[in-house]
């Protein structure tokens, strides 16, 4: 397991299709739900993302925008635009808008296919994710406000498919988007990491290295483990000196400190995830065999204990000591 599909496993759309929007001038639909991640992509024309805070984002067709919660934001076709803004989520319906259409998945019959609209209109589709825990919240940690990733990229392939699947109502289609959505933001989100002059995460960038890539690789498929930064080297092959200044070098700190921030962000999402657990159960899934020494790591990273943190359920206030 890679560091980047330990991250994103537990993003998963799931019933998350706002709709497809066939949109004429002018309009403003405003997104309230404050989903923690919302991927809009244009299918035809254009118009503004513009988000609770920060600058608004032209998107064109074919380019896709994540937006990062908790705030809100608006699309709409020009900036100031003179349309009343109407507040959409999962259930919205304004059909009245110049041909908008918000619902789970839908086709009209007698309308055109979505990317096929009139001239002038925008058919833009949107899909939200719900993001519960410390793990996907790493890679909340690693995402602006707003990201927007251009045509061409790998992502144009799922955009076909979306663009089919949407135009009809068949058995299954609801399962069909969630998954086309799942991949699409996979691959915007890699295009976006990979874009040129980027600056992803260091985790990222370290995943590609021969040696770090392995280390963290072994990392994240086996956190339990015993590991030693001599077991670790001897695994991939180097000198327990070449594992310990590359890895801290491209990912920023020691092996045994990323694996102790790692097992404690496990650990806080079983706190909470298994409400049976014991702290003593937690411990030994994140390699502790006592359950003392687990609770000292953990209160050191978290700033409170297993116990307090597991009562405060699955968003748990910040503390100083911060988040890995």
């Amino acid at each position: 397991m890679d560091a980047f599909s330990d991250l994103i496993r537990r993003v998963r759309a799931h019933g998350s299709l706002f709709g497809s929007s066939t949109l004429t001038p002018p309009w403003a639909l405003h997104f309230v739900d404050g989903a923690p991640l919302t991927l809009c992509t244009v299918l035809g024309g254009d118009g503004w993302i513009v988000p609770e805070q920060g600058p608004p984002v032209l998107l064109r067709a074919g380019q896709t925008v994540v937006v990062r919660g908790p705030g809100t934001f608006t699309f709409v076709d020009e900036v100031g635009t003179s349309a009343e803004p109407v507040a959409c989520g999962e259930f919205c319906a304004t059909p009245e808008l110049g041909g908008t259409r918000h619902r789970l998945g839908w086709h009209d019959d007698g309308d055109a296919p979505c990317g096929s609209a009139a001239p002038g209109a925008t058919t833009l589709i949107v899909g939200a994710y719900p993001v519960r825990g410390e793990i996907s919240r790493r890679l909340l940690d690693a995402l602006p406000g707003v990201l927007r990733v251009g045509a061409g990229g790998t992502s144009d392939a799922v955009l076909e498919h979306l663009a089919a699947e949407v135009a009809v109502d068949t058995p299954g289609q609801q399962v069909v988007l969630d998954r086309l959505l799942d991949w699409m933001l996979v691959c915007t989100l890699r295009d976006w990491f990979d874009r040129p002059g980027g600056e992803p995460p260091r985790w990222w960038a370290a995943q590609r290295d021969p040696v770090v890539g392995d280390a963290l690789r072994l990392l994240h498929a086996e956190p339990a483990a015993p590991w030693t930064v001599g077991s670790l080297a001897d695994r991939t092959g180097v000198s327990r000196s070449t594992l310990a200044k590359r890895f801290a070098d491209l990912v920023g700190e020691p092996p045994l400190t990323y694996l102790t921030r790692w097992r404690m962000t496990l650990a806080a999402d079983l706190l909470t995830d298994r409400e049976t657990a014991t702290v003593a159960q937690v411990a030994r899934a994140v390699g502790y065999t006592d359950a003392f020494a687990f609770s000292a790591a953990f209160k050191r990273t978290r700033g409170v204990s297993p116990s307090v943190w597991a009562a405060r359920g699955l968003d748990p206030v910040p503390t100083a000591a911060g988040r890995p």
